[in-house]
């Protein structure tokens, strides 16, 4: 075995989650689509979930601190602020950091209502907000058969993977 130290390579691989509960005033908004349905989420923000798992992903991938560091729960500047543009926010840092969105593979798991619909125009506006090719994004939408908190329909579960590539 060598003692040499392993030399970093050009990708580097981030994957966020995040939970928000339904009960917000708002739309329901996730990647940042507006999608049909009684009650948005709950959050400091607009509760978008999946821009949130999205961003976190990107700032881990990054080696940057995560979402909350970078807008604090309570911050009163950012009350209802679009989740889109603290996607974009993140994008900005880690492309300072010298790093760009190779690609994003997210799910969001939902027992309602219904994503799968909406999935291709929340990819689309992800990539955008990503400065990334259209197809470098892929949404998906699942359920729990019921089970635990999304089953019971009390919120949404996003999980976001990215590969950042050096630039």
């Amino acid at each position: 075995m060598s003692s040499e130290p392993v030399r970093p390579c050009g990708l580097r691989v981030g994957l966020g989650v995040d939970v928000h509960g339904f009960g917000g005033s708002g739309p329901l908004r996730l990647g940042g689509v507006s999608v049909p349905h009684p009650v948005g989420l709950v959050g400091h923000s607009d509760g978008d979930a999946l821009c949130h798992a999205v961003a976190d992903a990107v700032l881990g991938a990054a080696g940057l601190p995560d979402l909350g560091h970078h807008f604090p729960p309570g911050d009163p500047a950012t009350r209802g602020a679009d989740s889109v543009a603290l996607l974009r926010h993140a994008i900005r840092l880690a492309a300072a950091a010298g790093w760009a969105l190779g690609n994003c593979d997210a799910t969001v798991v939902a027992e309602a209502p219904r994503l799968a619909p909406h999935t291709g125009r929340m990819a689309a506006v992800l990539a955008e907000a990503c400065g990334a090719e259209p197809g470098s994004v892929v949404v998906r939408a699942k359920s729990t058969d019921r089970l635990g908190l999304v089953g019971r329909g009390e919120g949404v579960v996003a999980l976001a993977s990215v590969c950042l590539v050096r630039r």
